[in-house]
């Protein structure tokens, strides 16, 4: 479904594709608030208030997914891994209250976003998850790695870092992929692709 109108933030919602987004949130007035403030900016949104459901409608062409880690039937993260698992293009921002732990770093999601969280914090979620999903599959494991570190980063002391293997192993990584990443502008000199860059420290 999609809408017509102004929408936070004084965004337009006149879309020029027709990206679909799938919102798992157990809670009716807070799934009707998201479903209304992203319709309103021309996106064509489907909710789902449990996991069950949500797994039923995965299978149509969703090119990204806002979900919820707990659910009456079950986790977020489950619907997460079968998204992985059955290999679908769907870029996944969990939106959730339960506060990050390490055990973040394993799980396939393009973006962390803390609850509560304004309609202009929800819009620019889903905004950059739209844009993440032209990426290539090295760029979108880049901003995956930093959109984990910089959940982790924001709410675990520097010194439970340091001792924590998962946390070095993600830095490594991603140290590893940003220099493959420099070689590679190195050959290119365009604002386009400058700009798909800074959205990965975003």
């Amino acid at each position: 479904m999609s809408e017509a109108g102004t929408g936070a933030g004084g965004r337009t919602d006149e879309r020029e594709d027709d990206t679909r987004v799938l919102i798992l949130e157990d809670e009716p007035d807070v799934a009707e608030l998201y479903s209304t403030t992203v319709a309103a900016e021309g996106y064509d949104v489907d909710v789902a208030n449990r996991l069950d459901e949500a797994s039923a409608m995965v299978g149509g062409e969703y090119d990204i997914a806002l979900l919820d880690r707990r659910l009456p039937d079950g986790h977020g993260e489950e619907l997460l891994a079968e998204i992985r698992d059955r290999e679908l293009d769907i870029r996944v921002g969990m939106v959730t209250a339960v506060e990050p732990d390490f055990d973040i770093v394993e799980m396939g999601f393009d973006l962390y976003v803390l609850k509560p969280l304004s309609q202009g914090d929800l819009l620019d979620a889903v905004e950059r998850l739209g844009a993440r999903s032209q990426y290539d599959d090295r760029l979108q494991r880049t901003a995956s790695l930093a959109s984990k570190r910089a959940t982790l980063e924001a709410e675990k002391p520097r010194e439970a870092l340091e001792r924590n293997e998962q946390y070095q192993q993600l830095t490594d990584e991603l140290d590893e992929l940003d220099d493959e990443l420099d070689r590679i502008t190195e050959r290119f000199d365009t604002q386009d692709y400058r700009q798909l860059f800074e959205d990965i420290g975003s």
